[in-house]
Parts: C-alpha cells; structure tokens; sequence
C-alpha cells in the first residue's frame, strides 16, 4: 500500500487523537491508562513505518537508527566526552544543543517559509496555536530577543487586554476582526509570561480546563439535586451553585 492519501488523511488525524489521549494519560498519573495509550501511540508510529517500508521508502529499523544518530549528535558532551573534561552546565548544554539543532537545519536547507529566519526554522505550523507560540518565543528568547523579568510580560499582557477592550467598545462594524488580532496577540503575550514562569502552556490550560468541567458538572448535580434543571436555571442560580462548589474545593483543600 504507497503511503499517500492513507496517510495524508485518515492516519493524520488518527496519530493527532492518540498523542492527545497520551497526553490525558500522562496529566492523569495512572500507570495503567499511560501503558494502554502509550502502546496504541507506538502503534501508529510501527504502523506509519509498515506503510513507509510497503511503499519502498524506509524502515523501522531505519527510523530507530536515525534517531539514536541524533541523540548522540546532538549530545557530545555525553557521548563524545574525554577523560578529565569538565562537565557542561545544564544552561550550557541547552545552548549546546540549540547550536547544533541550528547547524542541522542550515545543513537539510530552508524552505521558503523557513528561509527568511533560520532561527524559528522547523518549528511545526501544526502545533497547537499556544504550544507554537511558546517554541516561537522561546527560539527567539535563545537570541536575546526577549523580556528581562515576568513582570515586564504582565505589564504587556495589561497592555493588550486594554487594547482588546478598545476594540470591543469601539463598535465599529470590523470591529470583530480587529479585536481577533488582538486577542491572538494578548494569547501570544501569555504564551510568553507562561515561559518566562517555566510553565507549559497547553498543560495549563489542560489543567485549567479539567478544572473548569470538574466544577461545571458539580455545579450541574447540584442544581439537579434542588429540582433544578441547568437549561431552567436563572444565571444567578447557577452563579450562586457555582460558588458553593469552590467553597466545597477549598473546605476539602482541593
């Protein structure tokens, strides 16, 4: 079976799901669950590489060899170290390994979209919107390009929350457009405050959103359990029920 269309489509979306469900594993620190999901991630990848070798391109064996040849490329201070070197720090060998990550992309060559900025070069268009803004900021942060403190990042993140009000309040018919701008760029901003605090931001907002369902389903059994039905519920109800479920959080120290 050639690879192509199977796997431009079908498989795409089947890797994204299972890396997703990984991940859920991950956050949830339960070994069995994590050994479930990571087993049907490693089977897309033994998948992807069955239809690769059908298709005459490559192995697994070739997979695995390719990323053992970069694991030690990409760390001599390990792997080529001598006797009697002294060891590298751990910001050291950050810097080390961004240095050669930059020698290997301007050896593979740049694509047009790449070329004008070998330094965000390889960064996936595909990541999650936060994610990439976290490995955007975070390249040009290596270079210098970045803010002195956290601080000076909340002081941006003000800046563009009152730019997005402006646009709200304007009421001007592109108004709406205009304030995507400015949202993209108050979510790029935190993306920014979140590395700064070194904090992924796609798990905090995984976190956020867990604890976001958490309370919204205890808010939903608690109106339920008065005779209350959540599409019958005033705001105000499900306001107050709302806050009786953090205060329950806080008298259970969750």
């Amino acid at each position: 079976m050639p690879l192509g269309s199977q796997a431009d489509a079908s498989l795409r979306r089947y890797v994204l799901e299972e890396t997703y469900e990984l991940l859920e594993a991950i956050d949830q620190v339960d070994p069995v669950h994590l050994r479930e999901e990571l087993g049907d991630f490693l089977f897309e990848a033994v998948f992807l590489a069955q239809l690769s070798e059908e298709a005459g391109d490559f192995t697994i064996g070739d997979a695995i060899d390719t990323v053992c040849e970069k694991l030690v490329r990409r760390h001599p201070h390990v792997f080529d170290r001598t006797d009697g070197e002294p060891a590298l720090t751990s910001e050291e060998v950050v810097d080390q390994w961004a240095v050669i990550k930059a020698q290997e992309r301007a050896a593979a060559g740049s694509t047009a979209a790449s070329a004008a900025s070998p330094t965000l070069a390889g960064i996936p268009a595909t990541l999650p919107g936060l994610q990439r803004a976290f490995e955007l900021s975070s390249r040009a942060a290596r270079v210098g390009f970045d803010w002195d403190r956290p601080v000076d990042v909340i002081a941006k993140i003000e800046e563009e929350v009152q730019e997005v009000r402006a646009e709200v309040e304007s009421g001007a018919l592109d108004a709406a457009d205009r304030a995507e701008a400015e949202v993209g760029d108050l979510l790029f901003a935190i993306a920014n405050l979140s590395r700064q605090l070194g904090i992924e931001p796609e798990a905090a907002l995984r976190r956020a959103n867990a604890t976001f369902t958490t309370r919204f389903s205890a808010m939903e059994r608690s109106l339920a359990a008065n005779g209350t039905p959540l599409t019958d519920a005033t705001l105000q109800q499900m306001e107050d029920a709302w806050a009786r479920v953090k205060a329950d959080e806080r008298a259970a120290g969750t």
